[in-house]
């Protein structure tokens, strides 16, 4: 008899930790070693993953709602409904993933063209957009199946499929980029298969994991049965976190194009430094997402305060570990710094930026521990109006007012940020203390409702 994990914060946690560091380390395989082969290349697959990048956050749209659904019925003792949610999302995946992955197909000469390639990358980014594209559904697979099997706590199980996946990426892009044993050097191409061929293999294992882990098995007819109840509960969550995802990267182009006016090396320091940063909310990240996962769980066994204190702990865990990253980083910024760039005055730039991450972080473990559990308690909306209106009407404005209106440069940025951080964060600590999300489970109250 198969159970589900016993679940505990930590258990969960360090899996995801290192999963997401695997990701942050080796998401840029591809590049960095195709740097080894031809710059033309690496611009290439650049601007083709730009693109697929949008892709993934698409289908983010059912994955988002599969693990806040999976974790609230198996806490409600309702597993029937989550393996139905299960299928359901996996189906629903599959549809939409089929669906980009065609039109990626069909028109990725005009997603280029959009981009205004240069002539001599063209023929690279369309073979690598084509290939990776063309079978980006399965990437939608991997992401929902991943979804479910860690909702039923499985974490360790994702991380190995995750660690083994990017090993063979990094396996077959050393194979057709330096041709040993004879094998065809075949460059941009020689990649996009090794990619999309390390995707179907991760998605696999994805699928054993699962049909392992799961305690009842999916029936294949419930792949393509959607009853209203799921379908409507997934899009209700996953659309609008989906939404404040886009609203995020938009806010972030806009800002960008601001620090462009500044100047390469401004704009240099600012890509360096969050390559810094992103080591140091990894921490937060990890719990944030191991969090939602018990919230769930608590929230569908109608275990509020247990919910409550839950969330306020890991809050507490996520910023005394973000302070202590900063400024351990911080300590050693300008050493840091030196392994991207010689240019002293980047240097500089950069560490002044790490020593106001210091402020920074602790603003931004309030958003991702407490959004992650408003979410799992079924409170998805509340936090993508605030949090648009945040990074449009504090972020976005400020950068330009501070950074350019009054000549603070990346520093004004910087404290743009940290006011959005804030702000957004105390907004969403006192929504979680209101308790008004106590009323927003999706658990249906009766099997009509799935049935309808």
């Amino acid at each position: 008899m198969k159970k589900t994990a016993n679940l505990s914060l930590f258990a969960i946690t360090w899996p995801l930790f290192i999963e997401i560091l695997l990701y942050m380390l080796m998401g840029n395989a591809d590049t960095l070693m195709l740097s080894q082969y031809s710059d033309n290349s690496v611009a290439a697959v650049g601007v083709s993953n730009q693109i697929l990048s949008m892709i993934i956050v698409m289908f983010g749209f059912i994955s988002t709602g599969t693990a806040i659904l999976v974790a609230q019925n198996l806490g409600a003792r309702k597993n029937d409904h989550a393996v139905q949610v299960s299928a359901v999302s996996i189906g629903a995946n599959l549809v939409f993933g089929l669906i980009l992955s065609g039109a990626v197909l069909i028109f990725s000469e005009s997603l280029l063209k959009m981009m205004d390639l240069p002539p001599e990358l063209w023929v690279e980014a369309n073979v690598y957009l084509r290939i990776v594209g063309g079978f980006s559904f399965i990437q939608s697979l991997i992401m929902t199946v991943s979804s479910i099997v860690r909702s039923y706590g499985f974490t360790r199980d994702i991380m190995y499929v995750t660690l083994g996946m990017n090993l063979l990426n990094v396996i077959g892009n050393y194979f057709f980029i330096f041709g040993p044993f004879g094998t065809p050097v075949l460059g941009v191409e020689g990649v996009a298969i090794s990619t999309a061929a390390s995707r179907i293999t991760g998605l696999i294992a994805s699928f054993y994991v699962m049909n392992k882990r799961l305690p009842e098995k999916m029936p294949i007819r419930m792949v393509f049965h959607f009853p209203k109840k799921h379908l409507k509960d997934l899009l209700n969550i996953g659309i609008p976190s989906a939404g404040e995802h886009l609203s995020y990267n938009g806010s972030q182009i806009v800002i960008t194009y601001f620090i462009a006016a500044l100047g390469t090396q401004a704009l240099t320091a600012k890509v360096y430094t969050q390559n810094l940063m992103m080591f140091i909310f990894l921490f937060s990240i990890a719990i944030s997402q191991g969090t939602q996962i018990l919230i769930g769980h608590m929230v569908g066994a109608k275990e509020f305060e247990k919910a409550y204190h839950r969330c306020m702990k890991s809050l507490k865990l996520a910023i005394i570990i973000s302070i202590a990253a900063a400024g351990i980083v911080s300590m050693f910024a300008k050493d840091l710094m030196g392994i991207f760039t010689d240019n002293g005055n980047i240097i500089e730039l950069g560490s002044t930026l790490i020593l106001l991450t210091i402020i920074l972080e602790p603003g931004r473990s309030f958003n991702l521990v407490i959004i992650s559990s408003l979410r799992a308690a079924g409170d998805v909306k509340f936090p993508v109006y605030m949090g648009i209106l945040s990074m449009w009407g504090v972020s976005v404005t400020l950068s330009y007012f501070l950074g350019i209106w009054l000549g603070l440069g990346l520093v004004g940025v910087w404290i743009a940020f940290i006011a959005d951080e804030w702000l957004r964060g105390l907004l969403m600590l006192w929504r979680w203390k209101s308790k008004i999300w106590v009323k927003k489970s999706f658990i249906p109250t009766t099997d009509k409702e799935i049935d309808d």
